[in-house]
């Protein structure tokens, strides 16, 4: 009897791959042969040997890149940074952000380089680029004994920072509805999603990434597809709104960041109290080659599993995700 997860990317690949080669095809054209592509060029070199900088509510990274970020909470309380999925922002964190700042902590949530009110260059869209940029905003902010957490992509985020940067700012972190080990199907993966669901999307990207998002958001992200399932309206609107504010060019890259990107090696040095929390229903990031091969890794993990929780558990089990979140930062 085949997988539920596997039928229903089986049809969400064949809605998603519906616009065809061309439409993958056409993406090469639009997106190559730009003169931006010098001219960014040429501006991160120059930018590079800058120190990373900053404003009341950006910093500028070492590259020249403006994140966006929201300080929320008592400035003098534990440092907690959450970080965003793709193609959102920081505002799908506002319900845990809210609760963790009223619970005397200092939240600290950014928009990734090509998200949200961040700037939106050519190159860098990568999750060394994010990781990166995330110990910018780190260091720039002098935050120490960090709690870091990243939902979906974010997940990926921290990871690589780990990974890149070591945990001597970080307290603790925790893996929500996270892309880590690796999404793709390979040898070493075969529990992964084949190359064409990825191939799928951004060829639906490029045909209409509105109505994309529109479709993401209404079907499997928050489980609204499922038999019986209300859908609320506000939920699918506000995932459109941050998707479309985010970069066409940056947002199609970080398909390959998300997807292709093995963390394996990132996740062997997480070192420091760790919570990963997933959906057992998530049609996003399937939680036997994410959370489940997650906890292999980093054995010392709590793994929380939500019966029936989809990809967007920060929104459809907020208050669950609330008080679980601040448990383990509490403990």
């Amino acid at each position: 009897m085949s997988n539920p997860h596997e039928q229903n990317f089986s049809r969400r690949n064949i809605l998603l791959a519906g616009v065809g080669g061309a439409g993958i095809a056409a993406a090469s054209g639009v997106l190559a042969g730009s003169t931006a592509v010098a001219q960014d060029q040429a501006a991160s070199a120059a930018a590079s040997q800058a120190p990373a900088t900053r404003s009341v509510n950006t910093i500028t990274t070492r590259d020249g890149v403006e994140i966006y970020f929201k300080d929320w909470g008592p400035k003098d309380g534990p440092v907690v940074i959450l970080s965003h999925g793709w193609p959102l922002s920081s505002d799908s964190w506002e319900a845990q952000a809210l609760h963790l700042a009223s619970n005397g902590f200092r939240v600290i949530t950014h928009d990734r380089r090509g998200h949200g009110r961040s700037s939106q260059p050519w190159d860098g869209n990568d999750m060394d680029h994010y990781a990166d940029d995330l110990a910018d905003l780190i260091e720039v902010l002098d935050l120490k004994n960090v709690s870091l957490f990243g939902f979906s992509t974010g997940g990926g985020e921290i990871s690589r920072y780990i990974g890149r940067h070591g945990t001597s700012r970080v307290a603790r972190a925790g893996l929500i509805a996270a892309v880590p080990p690796l999404m793709l199907k390979t040898a070493a993966n075969p529990g992964g999603l084949p190359i064409e669901v990825f191939d799928g999307i951004r060829a639906a990207s490029i045909a209409d990434r509105s109505q994309l998002y529109r479709d993401i958001a209404s079907g499997p992200f928050f489980g609204f597809n499922r038999p019986g399932a209300k859908a609320s309206q506000g939920m699918i609107d506000s995932f459109w709104l941050q998707g479309m504010m985010a970069g066409h060019k940056n947002t199609y890259d970080s398909i390959k960041a998300f997807s292709e990107t093995d963390f394996t090696e990132d996740l062997k040095k997480f070192d420091v109290p760790t919570l990963i929390v997933h959906g057992d229903d998530d049609q996003i990031v399937p939680i036997e080659a994410a959370a489940r091969a997650s906890k292999t890794l980093v054995p010392h993990a709590t793994l929380k599993v939500y019966v029936g929780g989809p990809h967007g558990i920060a929104d459809t089990h907020k208050q669950q995700l609330n008080d679980d979140m601040l448990a383990f930062l509490k403990s």
